[in-house]
């Protein structure tokens, strides 16, 4: 069970296991913030680590609290969809036929068939862009494999409730968040590269920076571009 510390408006969640270092984190889309650190640690030290870093905690919630969202979907024509940063309007089809997913001009067009639900036209959506993200992940692995000098064992994508992506460096796995099918590309290439670069430097020290610095200079400009960027409504829920 999680330990509350309340710093003033801040809430700190805290969660001790059995890891080596302290991972200090501040989710959207309310900017919950949530400390796991070892278990040995005593509370008194987490407390004083909080209160150090509560500037930057402020910032991220501003960040969050200020961040656009997106209205919640119906998935019917004339709603407004994103792929890879691009607007399109959803253009929906009934037809008894197999059901799919195209582009066509600036249109993205969902053929269902009769009677489909709301949930069952998001789920085929999602899969639609998983299958994207698979496909750009072909050549961006290709390149960048070689440049950080690691290479993962699998990659998982599927919709995350609070992160862009994630890495166990242990199991050499990655996770990638469906969203990143519709930010710019560029958005899914650096969150890949940071997710690559934790396979070398587990977490976010000074190594860390000066990595992606060498690797991906400007890594921090993209960084704030996919922050900017619209929040799906269904997606950041706690």
């Amino acid at each position: 069970m999680d330990t509350v510390l309340q710093l003033g408006e801040v809430a700190v969640h805290v969660t001790l296991k059995e890891i080596k270092n302290v991972h200090l984190g501040v989710y959207p889309p309310s900017g919950r913030v949530r400390i796991a650190a070892p278990a040995r640690m005593k509370m008194d030290a987490i407390r004083s680590l909080a209160i150090s870093k509560l500037a930057w905690i402020r910032r991220q919630q501003r960040t969050f609290r200020d961040q656009e969202r997106e209205a919640a979907r119906e998935y019917v024509s004339g709603e407004s969809h994103h792929l890879w940063g691009r607007r399109y309007l959803l253009s929906v089809e009934e037809r008894e036929a197999p059901m799919r997913v195209d582009v066509r001009h600036r249109r993205l067009h969902l053929q269902i068939r009769p009677g489909t639900s709301t949930d069952r036209r998001a789920a085929l959506l999602d899969a639609w862009y998983r299958e994207k993200i698979r496909g750009a992940l072909v050549s961006l692995l290709a390149k960048w494999q070689k440049i950080v000098g690691r290479a993962p064992k699998q990659i998982f994508v599927r919709r995350m409730r609070t992160k862009w992506g994630g890495c166990n460096p242990g199991s050499r796995n990655i996770r990638l968040n469906t969203e990143l099918a519709k930010k710019p590309k560029e958005c899914l290439e650096y969150i890949l590269v940071h997710e690559l670069a934790h396979l070398r430097e587990p977490t976010h020290n000074a190594r860390f920076s000066q990595f992606m610095d060498q690797v991906m200079p400007g890594w921090e400009i993209r960084r704030r571009e996919l922050n900017r960027l619209p929040l799906r409504y269904e997606a950041w829920t706690y």
